[in-house]
């Protein structure tokens, strides 16, 4: 959820639902207010910079990815923004626990197995204590084989 929408959201109608709640952070202030809602999740971005959408931040880099998950301790952060399959060792590696993509993917000559070699990535980069980080190729629609 974005910082312009939690103020106005739900958050026990979300809860209550079931649903994990992730709140999106740019800057200090937004990781204060971000933690006051105590996050399933949060987001940092763009980690590098991104062509998917117009951004009015810089990009937060490495460091800055330590940085929030030294403060959040246990809490998964997901880094977005500019993150590649090349890139996204490091980004494991500076404290992300999740990567969402969007370009690396889109962008890809073979779009499939882009996602394919992303599955197999991420999956040996998630700690054995974390089976919700794990992920799989959902399996084919049995209506397709008609």
């Amino acid at each position: 959820m974005g910082q312009e929408d939690i103020e106005q959201a739900d958050v026990s109608a979300i809860r209550k639902a079931g649903m994990r709640l992730g709140i999106s952070t740019h800057s200090h202030a937004e990781l204060d207010t971000a933690l006051q809602y105590q996050p399933d999740y949060l987001a940092l971005g763009p980690v590098y910079p991104t062509q998917t959408k117009q951004m009015p931040w810089d990009p937060q880099g490495l460091e800055r990815v330590s940085e929030w998950k030294q403060r959040i301790g246990t809490t998964p952060l997901c880094a977005i923004g500019g993150i590649s399959l090349e890139r996204a060792p490091g980004v494991f590696t500076a404290g992300a626990d999740l990567i969402a993509v969007v370009s690396d993917i889109t962008a890809a000559t073979n779009p499939e197995g882009r996602v394919q070699d992303w599955l197999a990535l991420v999956n040996t980069h998630q700690p054995e204590d974390r089976p919700d980080c794990r992920l799989e190729s959902s399996p084919e629609d049995p209506a397709d084989e008609h």
